[in-house]
């Protein structure tokens, strides 16, 4: 609703569902839906729960938190755009924990974060240009299949050369590693088993464990997964501690045959998962902020608790925006 209730709207519904005008909740429309439990709060749906159940209400809930944080998003200091590139773009709800995120890291710095969906499809190597060079950050999404996955590549590419911010979240990290193998190492034929079953140089690909599994589900990682973070990389600037848990869901891997000649090249493998020794993030030294993981960061980021790789990229988004102001 768009209006307050008076009075008499409230006695009314009151009257014909049979309750206390002082049980109608007000629900008007709400410029960010994390307005929604101050509003609420407001109309004491707390107190009228609690009571209609004969519970106790033991403390106020303050919310001072939580009215610092919709303060701080309803009122941005600085802006910055980040391009998500991914083949989903069209869905309104296929990324939304991605947008949720960037919601909790930006405000978090008083920055809002707005997100340019770019379908992978359309971007080539003659466009690339033109669709990304206004951006302050590149994320490349997660996703399954083939489709799209060239266009994934190039903006990779177009982030590590021209030193603007990049995120790589699940696939978005594979093909981070592949456009490595492509145009620093020059490996032939150099992909994913998952696109490419037979390509040369598969850089990632299933392990051989995982091609023992008939059913599809077997061969995935999903839920919470161990990582252990190397030490002076920008992993554990981030997350300030050694080991960490995070949440996966995928299948193919980085194919670890392939670690030596990478690390050789400069590419760093700064999150190992502890027993398996499967990667988990890698990174560019010397890159702004170049950074992939092979788990969802997003699923675990919250209101008070944004996401440290979220937190670091926003603020890396606004160091590239600040730079490009004065150099122009």
């Amino acid at each position: 609703m768009d209006r307050a209730l008076g009075k008499e709207i409230r006695a009314k519904i009151a009257l014909f569902c049979n309750l206390p005008a002082t049980h109608v909740i007000e629900a008007r429309d709400a410029p960010t839906i994390y307005e929604v439990p101050l509003l609420l709060k407001k109309e004491q749906l707390d107190k009228i729960i609690l009571q209609e159940l004969n519970l106790p209400l033991r403390q106020e809930p303050a919310l001072t938190q939580w009215r610092v944080f919709v303060q701080k998003l309803k009122n941005p200091i600085e802006e910055v755009y980040v391009g998500l590139v991914g083949k989903y773009v069209s869905l309104a709800d296929a990324y939304k924990s991605i947008y949720e995120a960037f919601v909790h890291a930006g405000a978090a710095q008083e920055v809002k974060v707005t997100v340019v969906p770019i379908h992978s499809e359309d971007i080539h190597q003659e466009n690339v240009d033109r669709l990304l060079q206004e951006l302050d950050g590149i994320l490349v999404g997660p996703g399954f299949g083939s489709r799209g996955i060239s266009g994934k590549i190039i903006a990779i590419r177009y982030a590590r050369e021209k030193k603007l911010p990049f995120l790589g979240i699940c696939l978005g990290m594979q093909m981070a590693c592949v456009e490595f193998g492509m145009h620093v190492l020059k490996l032939e034929d150099c992909h994913s088993t998952e696109m490419y079953p037979d390509c040369k140089n598969p850089v990632i690909h299933l392990m051989p464990e995982q091609k023992k599994q008939v059913d599809l589900g077997g061969t995935m990682r999903l839920g919470a997964y161990p990582c252990q973070i190397i030490k002076n990389t920008l992993a554990y600037a981030l997350y300030q501690q050694e080991l960490i848990s995070e949440r996966h869901r995928h299948r193919y891997e980085f194919n670890n045959a392939y670690t030596q000649l990478y690390e050789q090249a400069g590419f760093c493998f700064s999150g190992i998962h502890p027993e398996k020794g499967l990667v988990e993030i890698i990174e560019l030294p010397g890159h702004p902020f170049f950074l992939g993981c092979q788990f969802h960061p997003e699923y675990k980021s919250k209101v008070l608790a944004p996401h440290p790789l979220y937190v670091g990229f926003v603020k890396a988004m606004l160091e590239y925006k600040k730079l490009n102001k004065e150099k122009n």
